[in-house]
């Protein structure tokens, strides 16, 4: 689990294909002795597991993850190349402040970024994302983009905007972000086990549990 905080951001330095698997080599700054071999990191909100890590690269610290089939068809990982720059989250931990909300890195699509306003005091951006989720977003909720947890401010149809600060546009790749390009996009999790239990009527829900309960 992570909560949508960037702390770093990475930079892939190595691309390899392994028949239907990418492996991605990225540097970072977390330190190397820090990374477990199996350990889960959100890179740009897509959840990824470590297969190795060393001390070493550009950034002090370099690791491989691997991007299996429905990861590359679904998400951006699959238009990375060496020197795109990928926001990283570490999982959470226990104990761990959560100052964001609670994201899974399970990447439903990609979004589009359909204009950018620079406002001064703040960015805002309007993203657009397939009909299928327009359901899942509301003003005021949370979305995961990019692995960034932000603010749902207007929504029309499946169109919604968000406002970014600056501390965010330069602490992530959100600043050099711009209309056109895509991002991965995760609804909020409370949102989607709402709609699944939606999908099944109290007096249905109620019959059905009577009947498996008795002999």
């Amino acid at each position: 689990m992570f909560t949508g905080i960037v702390t770093e951001v990475g930079e892939v330095v190595a691309v390899a294909q392994n028949g239907e698997v990418k492996t991605f080599t990225i540097a970072c700054g977390y330190p190397a002795d820090g990374i477990a071999i199996g350990a889960s990191i959100a890179h740009a909100g897509v959840c990824l597991t470590v297969t190795s890590a060393l001390t070493g690269g550009p950034r002090g610290t370099l690791y491989t993850v691997d991007a299996a089939p429905e990861t590359l068809a679904i998400t951006t990982v699959a238009d990375w190349r060496p020197g795109t720059r990928v926001n990283l989250e570490r999982s959470l931990r226990i104990g761990d402040e959560l100052g964001g909300h609670m994201v899974a890195g399970h990447v439903d699509a990609k979004a589009r970024i359909l204009a950018r306003e620079d406002l001064g005091t703040s960015t805002r951006f309007r993203f657009e994302v397939p009909a299928r989720f327009a359901p899942f977003v509301a003003a005021k909720g949370s979305v995961a983009l990019d692995g960034t947890s932000l603010t749902v401010n207007e929504v029309e149809a499946n169109t919604f905007s968000c406002l970014l600060i600056p501390h965010t546009l330069e602490v992530t790749t959100w600043g050099a972000a711009k209309a056109g390009d895509a991002v991965n996009f995760e609804v909020d999790l409370m949102a989607r086990y709402a709609a699944r239990l939606a999908q099944f009527p109290a007096a249905e829900y109620a019959s059905r549990s009577k009947a498996e309960a008795t002999p």
